[in-house]
């Protein structure tokens, strides 16, 4: 999960000064410092603080403004016909969003699933809000198995991709919500991204 997250940072101080959030430093370094506190609090083990799960969720929001000022911006350029004269930086601008976006929801299914990690390890609660195919099938993986970020990332990276649920399905209204919103960020991103890439190549 600290992967994703510097991951994620480090797209976005990739992203051109005009697509970032003024100042362009602001966020990725509120992020970084963010990242630090709650690593440097809690490295190793599933906590169930409070204030740390707000930290979490703080990190998690702070990620997604600047990722979405970003599309934001983007899609606003595009439509206006005021960015892009070369198809590859074009490209590689939207893959960024696009990836930023992936690792994003990633990171919300695996703080919300559930009511969280802490709450997950602790089999909290008795209905889970995604069921996955290790759920469905017992007989053919560990009786132990629990979702890992990993699988957050997976159903993140195949609801960006195919714009549906796939082999993982939402069971509450929220899941369902958000994974809506997910696709809808996603297919108007790549749709404009790529429509304007294929009309500066012609």
């Amino acid at each position: 999960m600290v992967t994703a997250v510097l991951a994620a940072i480090a797209l976005q101080m990739l992203l051109p000064p005009r697509l970032a959030f003024p100042p362009h430093w602001l966020l990725p370094a509120t992020q970084f410092v963010l990242l630090a506190d709650i690593t440097a609090v809690n490295p190793v083990r599933i906590s169930h603080s409070r204030p740390l799960r707000t930290a979490s969720l703080g990190l998690i929001a702070t990620l997604s403004l600047a990722n979405a000022w970003s599309a934001g911006l983007l899609v606003f350029a595009l439509v206006h016909g005021g960015y892009g004269t070369d198809a590859g930086p074009l490209l590689a601008l939207g893959a960024a969003i696009w990836a930023t976006n992936v690792v994003l929801f990633a990171l919300w299914y695996w703080e919300l699933d559930g009511g969280g990690p802490a709450c997950r390890a602790a089999a909290h609660r008795s209905h889970p809000d995604f069921l996955f195919v290790q759920m469905q099938a017992p007989t053919v993986t560990s009786p132990n198995w629990e979702p890992r970020f990993v699988d957050y990332l997976y159903l993140a990276f195949t609801t960006a991709t195919a714009f549906s649920p796939t082999d993982t399905l939402p069971l509450t209204r929220w899941a369902k919500l958000l994974m809506m919103l997910q696709s809808v960020v996603s297919l108007s991103t790549l749709a404009l991204v790529v429509a304007r890439a294929v009309n500066v190549l012609h």
